[in-house]
């Protein structure tokens, strides 16, 4: 008899194929049952051969136009049961073991609404790893820059439902947006001093095409939910866009 899932993953996707069966490979080597939903975006690549490949794990899978990533995700995730949520982007991958490791955080503290662990950044053009710029929780820090990385993240469902998921309206910062509602709703998230995940970084990816708009987004969700921007933010924009498009981050 399969037992129940215990997270739903969605994966948003267009025109990724070249990356997107690794993405799935890793989600299905996890030690925990898991239903993922494909959310394609009406690629036009290689990628519905890939879909097609895993059609058989796969909770389900859609390829048409959609409204955006975030959009994508909530209608994804929607459609599973699972205590625990999650996304990965296409191009990213999982760790073996992390979902294992996430999950027994959630379940070791039930009252809080997310789990988050270490990544490591892969510099596609470079063949090349780097620790991500994940730490410890703070308020503090955390108005400073987004250290929560995405690929390395559990959301109870619970928590995921009653804040109605990603806000739909942003399509750079939509992360950091979640993670400082699941903050203030459900206190600190639970740090898991660990690797789990791999955040691929290569030419066309949003937040190195549209590093700006990312930034402009970013700065929107501080002074939302910090009531202010730190002063780091005006200083170090202009700086981080130029220093960041020129090491590739």
């Amino acid at each position: 008899m399969t037992s129940p899932s215990l997270v739903t993953i969605a994966v948003p996707s267009f025109n990724q194929g070249e990356f997107l069966d690794c993405a799935l490979e890793s989600i299905f080597h996890q030690d925990v049952p898991v239903e993922v939903f494909v959310a394609d975006g009406g690629s036009t690549d290689t990628s519905l051969e890939v879909i097609g490949k895993w059609e058989g794990k796969l909770a389900g899978w859609r390829s048409h136009p959609d409204s955006g990533q975030s959009a994508a995700i909530n209608e994804a995730i929607s459609k599973g049961n699972a205590p625990y949520v999650c996304w990965l982007n296409s191009d990213d991958w999982l760790l073996p073991g992390a979902l294992e490791k996430l999950v027994r955080a959630l379940e070791s503290n039930p009252n809080a609404g997310m789990a988050y662990s270490r990544v490591r950044d892969y510099f596609q053009e470079r063949d090349q790893f780097r620790p991500g710029w994940v730490r410890s929780f703070s308020e503090w820090w955390f108005a400073q820059y987004c250290f929560i990385s995405q690929p390395g993240t559990l959301v109870r469902r619970e928590a995921w439902e009653l804040l109605g998921g990603l806000n739909e309206e942003l399509h750079m910062a939509m992360d950091y947006d979640l993670w400082w509602r699941l903050y203030r709703t459900c206190g600190q998230p639970v740090f898991v001093d660990d690797y789990v995940a791999v955040n691929r970084v290569h030419g066309a990816t949003k937040t190195k095409t549209q590093r700006r708009k990312h930034y402009i987004e970013a700065m929107a969700v501080v002074r939302k939910y910090y009531g202010r921007v730190p002063l780091k933010w005006w200083l170090a924009q202009p700086y981080a866009v130029w220093y960041r498009s020129l090491i590739g981050r």
